[in-house]
């Protein structure tokens, strides 16, 4: 009797969703029951209740399963949301957004401690300290701080109440005494505030509010900074456009591995490059060597010698270098199956001329310049490791280890000095990695064998395999000085 209902279980919900239950009186065996029992054929008053009663159960089940059909079939082709369309500009919403994140960040901000707020606790801080007989360390125990933390809320207000929480006190290391440095804690609520008001200038710069920065945003923040980096504020005006350009670029080098041309704020404000930038608040220059200027990528004389780099490179300055015109570059110690793995890899196709040829932009040639000069850091090894891989297959054989290095040791007999065997250099770059697969090497293995840096530069320059194989002697050197 219900295996008509059986069956239609079985078909799918979209075909059950688009039929519509019959009603009772049209089905066949309803007919037939009704004219069996109009015929008076044995059925008294109580079988005919029955009949009715059966009947309308039986609709009642077929109408419950064909709900619980629908809904299926409904909640199946639902496809949850995620994407949402941002609102236009000049719209409403765009305003109302607008106006809320201003609000919201205006709050923040009125919630941070300022300079003479962190002058005034550091004041509070050392008037009720104690010092330590053996040291001479300012410290001070958990009464000292919650003393301090009453004085400094009378001074400052409520804003600095968050930084004196018990979890605060428990993540510095105590002594003997359960005494905590005063130092290392003011230092603590300095970086905070700064990597807090580091955060809402980002986001006032964040125009759609999705918590990444374009390339003209990071820039836009870096020119809002150089009135207030003391080796920065002399900068020519008209440098200062370029300079902001070759800093940004350092944050998407590290900060947009997938180069998706945005980096996370979290990241950026987490991330090595941001702590650089910010060292170039002190004061005096003298306190800062040559040497480290020009290892700070953000400093000044670093930007000035990238350009000069770029523009001596550039032949036919046409603002753009061509395979032939990088090749000068580092005195010409690259490998020329490097440089055409550069562009291969990271140099768009057709982008200036006819359609076959291939220029490096100035962009380019900072990440190229980055991954050389940074080749220890997985972002740097990552890059290079791109051009090592000739047939892109993730990984190197002994055959592609011995086709990168016959051009250094070509380079190598070409400057005079003595012959190598390649099978050797092969066998140690093979001892120096310890490849999990013994007859490949993956990028996950020059990352965790902590000698990439060294391994990608015997590889793609000649002066780099010479660094390696005078170690020895260029540390007996470092060290001499260092004796007398």
């Amino acid at each position: 009797m219900y295996s008509g209902s059986s069956d239609g279980e079985g078909h799918d919900a979209s075909s059950v969703a688009s039929r519509k239950i019959p009603p009772a009186s049209s089905m066949l065996w309803v007919r037939n029951l009704r004219r069996y029992i109009g015929s008076g054929a044995g059925l008294g008053s109580e079988a005919l209740m029955d009949v009715i009663v059966s009947e309308l159960e039986t609709k009642r089940i077929l109408l419950d399963i064909f709900k619980e059909k629908q809904q299926k079939s409904a909640e199946a082709g639902t496809i949850p949301s995620f994407y949402k369309k941002k609102p236009e500009d000049g719209s409403i919403s765009h305003r109302v957004q607008r106006l809320a994140k201003y609000r919201f960040l205006k709050k923040q901000s009125d919630q941070l401690l300022n300079a003479d707020d962190l002058d005034a606790m550091w004041v509070c801080l050392r008037e009720n300290c104690v010092i330590d007989d053996a040291t001479g360390a300012e410290k001070m125990n958990y009464e000292d701080f919650c003393h301090i933390a009453s004085v400094c809320t009378e001074q400052i207000g409520p804003k600095c109440r968050r930084f004196f929480s018990p979890s605060n006190f428990m993540k510095f290391e105590k002594d003997e005494s359960g005494r905590i440095a005063i130092l290392p804690f003011y230092l603590y609520v300095m970086r905070t505030v700064s990597l807090t008001q580091a955060r809402i200038d980002m986001s006032e710069l964040d125009e759609d509010s999705d918590g990444f920065l374009q390339p003209n945003e990071m820039e836009a923040y870096i020119r809002g900074l150089i009135p207030n980096l003391a080796q920065l504020r002399d900068m020519p005006g008209p440098f200062v456009h370029m300079y902001c350009k070759i800093a940004a670029r350092k944050f998407f080098f590290f900060c947009d591995p997938n180069r998706r041309g945005k980096a996370c704020i979290k990241k950026v404000l987490l991330s090595n490059c941001l702590q650089e930038l910010m060292e170039l608040h002190q004061e005096s220059e003298e306190e800062v060597t040559d040497t480290e200027q020009a290892e700070n990528w953000f400093s000044l004389t670093s930007a000035q010698r990238i350009c000069d780099m770029f523009l001596a490179l550039d032949k036919d300055s046409n603002g753009t270098l061509s395979k032939q015109e990088l090749r000068e570059y580092a005195d010409g110690t690259l490998t020329d199956i490097f440089i055409e793995r550069a562009f291969d890899e990271h140099v768009r196709r057709g982008k200036i001329g006819n359609g076959n040829a291939r220029e490096m932009d100035f962009e380019n040639f900072l990440d190229f310049v980055l991954a050389l000069e940074n080749k220890d850091t997985p972002e740097g090894i990552t890059y290079l490791f791109r051009c090592l891989d000739l047939h892109g297959r993730g990984f190197l054989t002994t055959a592609d280890i011995h086709t990168l290095f016959r051009d250094v040791h070509q380079k190598w007999i070409e400057g005079g000095n003595y012959e190598l065997c390649i099978e050797d250099v092969r066998d140690e770059i093979w001892d120096m990695v310890k490849p999990a697969d013994p007859l490949r090497i993956t990028l996950s293995d020059l990352l965790s064998c902590k000698q990439g840096g060294t391994v990608a530069s015997m590889l793609i320059d000649v002066r780099g395999f010479w660094a390696h194989d005078n170690r020895e002697n260029l540390l007996q050197e470092e060290e001499e000085p260092e004796e007398e």
